[in-house]
């Protein structure tokens, strides 16, 4: 009875709130799930949204990334071009560098100075951490600012960042709402089970990438470990 109540309360919610946002709508479905008792943990609410649809938007975000950024290394190599982040389609630095500015700069969504001022500086410094960890964890970085005016060790560039400011302005004018109707347009269970899916497939890429760059240096440890241990124990 409580379930069908909610269902009549969405329905006339709805009816008001046509034209607005879906992340309104998206929401009304979130307390229905909850009501039901299912999915929980998908239902838990991280800076006032959804595991659900953080998780949902970083994948869509992941996979453009790769759609974007493959076509332009293909034309500018001209030959085809992998840029994901392992063997996989996805660039997680722009579902983490998306995700990040929206969250963080989203109460300034109405001053496009500051969005592109404070979205230049956040995308950058992302841009920089990831090169840090990938230089620590796979020994290299995966992109090249050298040829490129302006640049700071290869690793950043004056027109990237200036890039990552327009990209911001049109995150929050167009492309979130974008991906949040992509997301809205999934059917929930499909959701939460192909997002269950394609972050196993990410999480296995990125073990078998690692291992792969790493395995003299694991097996030089290991090594290690077991001739100090055949020393203490032998």
């Amino acid at each position: 009875m409580q379930i069908n109540k909610v269902f009549s309360d969405k329905h006339l919610i709805f009816m008001m709130c046509e034209g607005r946002t879906s992340a309104i709508k998206i929401d009304i479905l979130g307390k229905v799930r909850n009501l039901s008792g299912e999915g929980m943990w998908w239902n838990k609410v991280i800076f006032g949204e959804e595991v659900y649809n953080i998780i949902l938007w970083f994948l869509t975000y992941s996979v453009l990334g790769w759609v974007v950024e493959s076509i332009y290394m293909s034309i500018c190599n001209r030959r085809i071009t992998n840029r994901g982040f392992a063997r996989g389609p996805f660039c997680p630095i722009y579902g983490i560098g998306a995700l990040t500015v929206y969250f963080a700069l989203r109460a300034y969504c109405d001053n496009k100075v500051l969005l592109f001022v404070c979205g230049s500086l956040f995308a950058t410094t992302i841009e920089f951490v990831t090169a840090l960890i990938m230089q620590r964890i796979f020994g290299e970085i995966w992109w090249d600012y050298h040829s490129k005016p302006f640049n700071y060790k290869g690793v950043l560039c004056l027109e990237s960042s200036i890039a990552w400011g327009f990209y911001t302005i049109a995150l929050f004018v167009f492309l979130q709402n974008f991906v949040v109707d992509i997301v809205g347009a999934i059917p929930v269970r499909i959701g939460r089970i192909g997002g269950s899916v394609l972050l196993a497939i990410f999480l296995a890429d990125f073990l078998s990438t690692l291992h792969k760059q790493k395995r003299e240096d694991i097996n030089r440890v290991w090594t290690g470990w077991k001739d100090r241990l055949y020393d203490r124990f032998m």
